[in-house]
Order: C-alpha cells, then structure tokens, then sequence
C-alpha cells in the first residue's frame, strides 16, 4: 500500500492520542520519520515514505498537538523526544532505525542521546546540533519567505527548502506537487499555536549548550544541501565531525529540502546505509 493510500491510525500514550501511518513489510527494525516545523502527515515526501518502505517497515508520526495526535504541541525538543521514546515503547518496538529531517533530526539526536540503546541507525538531514549556527534564528530567515509565498500564492517550502536556480526552483514545483497526491484521509493542519510553539523549540534548541555527539556510538548519515539557509550548511558538516564515523553527503544546487529534490539518490544511500 502506497505512503497516499495508507490509513491514518492512533495510539494512546499516557492517555494522549498519537497519530500515525504504517506501511512496508514487517521487519524486524522499523524506520521512524520525524518531519520537519509545522510538518504533519502529509508533509512527508510520498516518494522517499514508498521507496524506504520497499524492503523494510515505516511508521509516520505527528508529534503531540500537531495534526491527528492529541494534547499540546511541547515547548523544547528534549519533550519531543520524550513523546516519541514513549510512542516506540507503545508500540512495542525494542529497536529502531530514525530518519529526522530539520526540527526531526534535532529530535532524532536527542533521542539517540537518551536512549541509544533504543537507536540501531540514525540517518540526519537538513538538520544541526544544539547551539548550531543561525538555528536560533530560523523565524528571521523564515518569516519573510513566508510572507513571499503568502503575496506570490505559493506554498513557503518553495523559497524555504530550495534554491532559486531554475533546478532548484523545477523540484520545488515537483515536490509540492507530490504533497498534494493524497487526496482522502489527509491529515489535519497544524495550528499557528502548534506551529509557534514548535518555533519557541528551534530557538530553545539552538541556544542550548552543545551536547555530547562525541559519545554516540550509532552508525548515522547525515545529508543536506550545499545551500541550505534555515539550517546552515556548515551544521552538517559540524555534524558529521563530531559524531564518530559519521557518513556525510552534501548535495549539490541544493537548499534544506535536498533529500526531495534528489528523493531517488537519497532512497538509494538510505537503503544502503541502513542496510550495511
């Protein structure tokens, strides 16, 4: 069953109702997807959701507050991570791969950082560790693009997550075209509480103290854009030093949302790094 057609399902934690979507053959390591600010389930890229979930079992999620799950959209990462170590347990998985792009990988890290037990591989994109470059001041570089998609009737992720080159600019057009595939069951829209609440995290995140990335012993992948401006670049790479043995791909003409516009390489690498 493709990542458009898969049904929308709930599962109480801490009696709070969180939603998600599963799909791909039961293997023994599922892949949590942890999306981006002000993401719910139908913000995931349908083509990397179905390509992953070709060889292995992926669940979907919505973070508290946001979309189908219940409660109030938390005020730091670290009880985002909380949420989602307590939904793993719920749903009775002793072991799991993460994949968290921008907001998701500061979630996924905190995750892997509390329990990384829990954590077989962890795949980071678009995304930074705490006290990162400019991470604090997402909501500047982001509000005015918001503003330009409002004034030009486009969805912000087209100036947000992609480059202004006439590549850029192709898969920023094919990208929000694939979002709107779904056309039942599509999940509910954040709230602008849920979405500035989500805001009040980022800046949490990059205003704490760095954490200890020396010490993750979890093989992970991280990927991003050469050109990435609402979380700088030089994140990953900062990323990719400090976590030992960390893979790191860059990818070229490329803005935060990378891993869309190059879906077909990045499902590829994927599959290969959680594979090995």
């Amino acid at each position: 069953m493709p990542f458009i057609t898969a049904a929308n399902q709930s599962i109480l934690v801490g009696g709070t109702a969180f939603a998600y979507r599963d799909l791909g053959p039961k293997s023994a390591v599922p892949l949590i997807l942890l999306n981006h600010w002000g993401a719910a389930l139908d913000d995931f890229d349908p083509r990397i959701v179905d390509g992953l979930a070709r060889t292995r079992r992926v669940l979907a999620i919505d973070y508290r507050g946001v979309g189908g799950s219940g409660g109030t959209a938390p005020l730091t990462v670290a009880q985002m991570a909380d949420d989602v170590i307590s939904l793993i347990a719920a749903l009775e998985f002793t072991s799991v791969d993460l994949l968290g792009f921008s907001l998701g990988g500061f979630v996924a890290q905190d995750i892997a950082l509390k329990n990384p037990a829990l954590v077989r591989r962890l795949i980071l994109t678009g995304t930074g560790p705490a006290g990162g470059v400019g991470i604090a001041k997402v909501g500047a570089v982001s509000w005015p693009l918001m503003l330009k998609g409002l004034l030009t009737l486009r969805d912000p992720k087209f100036h947000l997550f992609f480059t202004t080159t006439a590549n850029g600019r192709r898969a920023a057009t094919d990208f929000l075209q694939r979002l709107k595939e779904r056309r039942k069951d599509r999940d509910k829209r954040p709230t602008p509480s849920a979405f500035l609440r989500q805001l009040k995290a980022i800046k949490a995140w990059g205003k704490q103290l760095p954490q200890n990335l020396g010490g993750l012993q979890i093989p992970t992948l991280v990927v991003n854009g050469d050109s990435d401006i609402m979380v700088p670049t030089v994140n990953s790479i900062d990323l990719a030093n400090r976590i030992p043995y960390a893979q790191l791909i860059i990818y070229e003409d490329a803005g935060h949302g990378a891993i869309f516009q190059n879906y077909a390489d990045f499902v590829s690498k994927a599959q290969a790094f959680l594979d090995s």
